[in-house]
This record gives C-alpha cells, sequence and structure tokens, in this order.
C-alpha cells in the first residue's frame, strides 16, 4: 500500500486537525505544560537544582537577573571554586549525593568512576564498530539499551542504591561510548580513519573526551577547563526540562534506569532541547560567510533584521542563542562560558572571532529591543558552540556531550523521585471530540 493510499485515509478525518485554539482555555488545559504567563506548571519537588529566571510579586511574574544552583550552591561559585578540570566530577559527586565532598571524598569518587572507564568485554567491537550508527543520538540510545544486556547485577532492580551505582557507571563509561560512536561513524559512513584511543585512568572526563577525539591525543591545560566548564554547566537544570522529566516520567513506572536514560536521550535529541547549539553553529557560520568578522555594528544589525524577518539562514525568524523558557535577563550559564571562551580564545590566538561573537550578542539584544521592545537573554547555546568549535570538537558530537554531562542529573531525579514520590506519573487530558454510533461495516 502506497504512502499516497495512507494519506488519503488521514485526510478524510478532521479529529487529528480540528481541536479549535479556544478550547484549551475553556478547559484550563496547558500547552506545553506551561501558564499564561510564560512560567511551568509545576510537578514535582526537588532539592537538587533550581533554576531562577524571573521573580512574582504579589502573583504577577517579574524579569530577573538568572542564576542556576546545584543542590543550593550557585554555579558561579562552583565554576570559581572547581578543581581544574575535575570540576565535573566534584559536580557530580554534589548532584548525587547532595554535599560538597572533601579532598577525600572527591579523590574516592574519582578513583571509582576511572575504574569504570573500560567498556564490558566485546562491546567496542560488536556494538560500536560492527554496527555503526548514521545518527549518534540514536546510536547512544541503542548502546544504553545493549548495556542493559551485560549487567550482570540484575538490570531491572530499581532500589535506589541500585539505581545509584549503575548511574555511575553509565556516568564513567559514555564519554568512551560517545567518541567512539563518532569514530565508527566517521569510518564507515563518511570514508575517513578510524581512531580508537583507550580512556587513561589518570586522566578526567574532560580530559578523556579531548584525548579520545583527537588523533594527536594533545590538549592544553586551558581546553580541558573549558571543556570541564561545559560539561559542569550543562550536568542539571532543574527537574522541569525535558529530558529529565521524560526520565522521571519513565522511570516512575518502575522500568529499569537503561530505559528511562534511553527516553531521556530521545528527548535530548530534539532541536528544541539539546540539539540547539548545532543550529547556533550553522547559522554563525552562514553569517560568518555572508559578513566576515565585520565591525560595523549597521552591518551586523542589518543582517540580523533580515534573520528575524526570515530572510536568512533558515528562513524561520529565530535568531539561535538568543531567549529562553526561563531566563529572562541573562542566563548564567552564558554568562559564566563567555568568560571561559575569552580565556581559550587568548590562547589560542582567536580573540578577532571572540570579539564578533560578542559584537554580534550585544547587536542582537539591541535590535530585539529597538523592534519588538523586549529583553531577551543570550543562553548557554550561543557560547557553546563557540567553544566547541576552539576546541575542535565535531558537530556530530555537540548533542551527545550534552548528554555526558546531563547523564548525572537524569539520575538525580530519577533517585529522589524513587525516595520522595514514587507513584507513576499520569496527568490527563479533556476529550473534546463527539460520541458516535457505531456503523456496522456493511453500512458503510
Amino acid at each position: 500500500m502506497s504512502n499516497t493510499y495512507l494519506a488519503q485515509y488521514y485526510g478524510k478525518s478532521s479529529n487529528y486537525t480540528d481541536i479549535p485554539n479556544h478550547l484549551y482555555k475553556e478547559y484550563n488545559v496547558k500547552k506545553g505544560l506551561r501558564n499564561e504567563d510564560g512560567t511551568g506548571v509545576r510537578m514535582g519537588l526537588t532539592r537538587v537544582s533550581d533554576v531562577v529566571g524571573y521573580e512574582i510579586v504579589d502573583g504577577v511574574k517579574e524579569n530577573a537577573e538568572g542564576n542556576l544552583f546545584y543542590r543550593g550552591y550557585s554555579v558561579y561559585d562552583l565554576i570559581q571554586g572547581k578543581p581544574g578540570s575535575q570540576g565535573f566530577e566534584e559536580t557530580c559527586f554534589l548532584l548525587l549525593y547532595g554535599y560538597l565532598p572533601s579532598k577525600a571524598d572527591l579523590r574516592n569518587f574519582i578513583s571509582i568512576v576511572r575504574s569504570l572507564y573500560a567498556l564490558p568485554d566485546d562491546f567496542l567491537e560488536m556494538n560500536l564498530l560492527r554496527q555503526p550508527g548514521k545518527n549518534l543520538m540514536n546510536k547512544l540510545q541503542h548502546a544504553t539499551l545493549t548495556l542493559y544486556n551485560y549487567d550482570e547485577d540484575n538490570p531491572d532492580d530499581t532500589d535506589p542504591y541500585k539505581t545509584m551505582l549503575k548511574g555511575v557507571n553509565l556516568l564513567a563509561k559514555f564519554p568512551s561510548i560517545a567518541c567512539y560512536a563518532y569514530q565508527s561513524k566517521v569510518h564507515h559512513f563518511d570514508r575517513g580513519s578510524l581512531i580508537i584511543h583507550y580512556p587513561r585512568e589518570d586522566y578526567s572526563i574532560a580530559e578523556n573526551i579531548l584525548y579520545m577525539l583527537r588523533e594527536d591525543k594533545k590538549f592544553s591545560p586551558k581546553e580541558a577547563e573549558l571543556l570541564d566548564a561545559i560539561l559542569v554547566l550543562h550536568a542539571d537544570h532543574g527537574g522541569g526540562n525535558n529530558s529529565t522529566f521524560t526520565n522521571v516520567v519513565i522511570s516512575s513506572t518502575g522500568t529499569d534506569l537503561y530505559s528511562s536514560i534511553s527516553g531521556s536521550i530521545g528527548s535530548l535529541k530534539g532541536p528544541r532541547h539539546g540539539g540547539a547549539n548545532i543550529k547556533v553553529s550553522e547559522m554563525m557560520e552562514q553569517v560568518i560567510d555572508e559578513i566576515g568578522y565585520s565591525t560595523d555594528e549597521n552591518t551586523i544589525k542589518a543582517l540580523i533584521r533580515k534573520i528575524l524577518a526570515g530572510d536568512f539562514y533558515d528562513h524561520t525568524g529565530l535568531v539561535y542563542g538568543f531567549g529562553h523558557a526561563v531566563y529572562t535577563i541573562s542566563d548564567p550559564r552564558a554568562e559564566i562560558l563567555r568568560r571561559c571562551c575569552e580565556t581559550v580564545a587568548k590562547e589560542q590566538f582567536k580573540m578577532e572571532e571572540f570579539n564578533f561573537y560578542r559584537l554580534f550578542e550585544q547587536c542582537t539584544k539591541e535590535v530585539i529591543l529597538e523592534d519588538k521592545n523586549k529583553v531577551i537573554p543570550t543562553n548557554v547555546d550561543y557560547y557553546s558552540g563557540f567553544a566547541y568549535e576552539m576546541l575542535q570538537i565535531p558537530r556530530d558530537m555537540y548533542t551527545p556531550l550534552f548528554v555526558i554531562s546531563r547523564l548525572v542529573g537524569w539520575v538525580a531525579h530519577n533517585l529522589e523521585n524513587k525516595l520522595y514520590d514514587g507513584k507513576i506519573m499520569r496527568p490527563a487530558t479533556k476529550y473534546v471530540g463527539e460520541n458516535v454510533d457505531y456503523i456496522p461495516m456493511k453500512e458503510r
């Protein structure tokens, strides 16, 4: 049966298209689980992290400077005090266990994580090299579900302690899985050289990612610290973001951690969630092709207005890397990442590029304020793409890196929901169709 024939069936019914918009308001249904003022519908309580982007004053939403807290600690302070390129490991400890580790705590935790770097016997050959994936996010889902079969300690055990152990094991292995999945794709589909470097137990997670991706295995301490900062900033973002919510919804059924993580990866793949940084990089590439590293504000603003009008790049009218569902004035992750990028840009003699990004950011905010009378924040995706370019990380790896980082947040919320909620998530919908009498086959 042809697709055209199936389309004929689909087009005969209005049941798929005819839900008038006014019904959502009439029945108080929140599209996208959003209130009318743009705030999210509360679906749980958490002590893992807090995303601060606005204030509610006398019942009215007011814009505010953004902040992000992990277990009550501001990410500004965590980045400022992070131990070199091991800040991500410290953040993982904090999110999983609820407190900042002592030197001995961190040393022991890092030792355990590094002892789990190695993949199971034959996993690389059988599941990554012999079964390359066209899309790395889909391949990460496949690899996650495959690890279920390698779990000798009952993969269906959802006890919180066992879930934590399985989560730490995944945290340790995902950098290798993502890097090897990329190398396998390059070799099989792009006809490039196959490069496999085994992870080093004397390297941090950030260091190992750079080590395994680069043919010459070399990187500078500042590069490792930049990647480590990116991992810290992406480690969690509250319980309401789509992939974390997905994880908790799936795990609330009592299913295994591997299924929950796989679902989260599928969520993060979407361009409205984890794939947004790729759109920023593609947009900026075309912007630079069009006007170079211009320092003329009028030239830059003219191009921004073309983007907003849908006359440049992908014709959506969106300037990617700006605006956020929660943050209203500033995204703390973008503010921090801008400073981190400047440090590496100086080391790599790429200040012309950095200054252009900075000027484009300034001009975009001014244009939107002038033309739409709206203040919007730069979001984390704007500078993460530039950071990845300086770190020579291929675009195929942008979203998988997000997975490597956010996995610890997924596990932390998964554990919290098991411990303090425990109910299956079961929201409701309102049926707005008509009930009709059944028509026997001979009368149709």
